[in-house]
């Protein structure tokens, strides 16, 4: 396999601008065959849109992207036959239940022996049990389980979750934490977008920083927390976390950041 074939996603140059505003001012990255990549930033700094030009819901105005090999902007429909996409809030139909909205969703695809493929799938992510009762009944982090569940249908080689815990509670997260891990270890690619420090902590295989339209930094955990240097109080090193070296690279204030490239990013 090449260098090329071994990444799942390759963006170059990216520029996306809303009217004076400039969103994205030259975005680069690059995510492996099966790995989770965290795209961290605060509100409104542009992850999301990031999010909608790879999955070809928004033209850049400028660079590059491939996703699963194929051009967003030429190829297009291989680009969409190859991700899912789950957004902010899970789309799910309460008044169904959870097995129903899967068989609904493997339908819709064309998919043949849709109620083997919802029973998998609802195995897959523990919900089993909860399959027939209606989605009305489920936890918000049964939803978001159910939500992703969903976006699997097919077994999509590239999946992006756009701030896939927003507004849940911490059992809740936990428990979309696991699905994301169990996603990661059969060979999805994921690319997450969180403002949650600890949630790039706990899940991602790299993280980059976006911030100010650019991606300032982007490496392992390990790699990010080799920029600052180790505190001692009374001869015990103290680790930096990563919200230490967010606010360090960004600024408190939002205003401070400085460029800085960790790893390779080829």
């Amino acid at each position: 396999m090449t260098a090329q074939q071994a990444q799942a996603i390759h963006v170059r140059g990216l520029e996306k601008s809303y009217k004076e505003l400039r969103v994205l001012r030259g975005v680069d990255f690059t995510v492996a065959r099966g790995s989770i990549f965290a795209l961290l930033g605060s509100n409104g700094v542009g992850k999301t849109t990031v999010v909608k030009i790879l999955s070809t819901l928004l033209k850049a105005d400028a660079g590059t992207a491939r996703v699963n090999g194929f051009d967003v902007a030429t190829q297009a429909a291989d680009v969409r036959e190859s991700i899912s996409l789950t957004g902010q809030f899970a789309a799910v139909d309460e008044i169904l239940s959870g097995r129903e909205n899967l068989v609904l969703v493997a339908r819709l695809r064309h998919l043949k022996e849709p109620g083997k493929v919802a029973d998998d799938l609802l195995e897959r992510f523990s919900l089993t049990d909860a399959g027939g009762r209606k989605v009305s009944t489920y936890s918000g982090g049964m939803r978001r389980r159910l939500d992703i569940a969903m976006s699997l249908v097919g077994d999509p080689p590239v999946i992006f979750l756009d701030e896939p815990t927003t507004g849940l509670d911490p059992q809740s997260r936990i428990e979309v934490w696991q699905a994301v891990r169990e996603l990661a270890a059969r060979g999805t690619t994921v690319l997450l977008t969180t403002q949650y420090l600890d949630e790039a902590e706990h899940l991602a295989d790299r993280i980059a920083i976006l911030h100010e339209g650019r991606i300032i930094v982007n490496g392992t955990l390990s790699e990010l927390k080799r920029l600052l240097p180790p505190a001692e109080v009374e001869y015990v090193e103290k680790q930096p976390t990563l919200e230490d070296v967010f606010l360090t690279l960004v600024g408190a204030d939002g205003r401070n950041g400085q460029d800085r490239n960790v790893g390779t990013n080829a």
